[in-house]
């Protein structure tokens, strides 16, 4: 046994091992940049313009109890659109106007949309029985 060949075979072990190390960090590094650089131009920008029709995301589960109910609200009609994000939208029922950040808006597409409707028809199987009900 010689104990300075082993000391030295250890010592180019641990420098392989420390630049192994190095190069999967800088390869993990350049892999996130380039997700990250395809990722952003995937991401479309959201212009708003006056008269636009909106949604408003709302984080607050107090006005929207139950989790099978949509977070989105609205639609909106935008009434000013100010510099940096803020915009100014109208509800259209009761005609109040206030100011929301732009990135809890998005377009909105679709017809009218009926907010008085609250039923879900489900059907539930127990065995061979179909038993249908009717939630409210």
């Amino acid at each position: 046994m010689d104990l300075q060949a082993a000391r030295e075979a250890r010592k180019l072990q641990l420098n392989e091992l420390e630049e192994m190390m190095f190069f999967s960090y800088e390869n993990a590094k350049l892999y996130k940049e380039k997700t990250k650089r395809w990722h952003d131009q995937k991401i479309q920008a959201r212009v708003f313009e006056k008269g636009q029709k909106v949604l408003l995301f709302n984080s607050r589960l107090k006005l929207f109890p139950g989790k099978l109910k949509s977070h989105w609200s609205g639609p909106f009609t935008i009434v000013k659109v100010y510099p940096f994000g803020a915009v100014e939208v109208r509800e259209d029922q009761s005609g109040r106007e206030f100011k929301v950040n732009g990135h809890r808006l998005k377009h909105y597409w679709g017809g009218e949309v009926d907010r008085e409707k609250t039923s879900i028809k489900v059907a539930v199987i127990f065995g061979c029985q179909v038993i249908q009900a009717l939630i409210i």
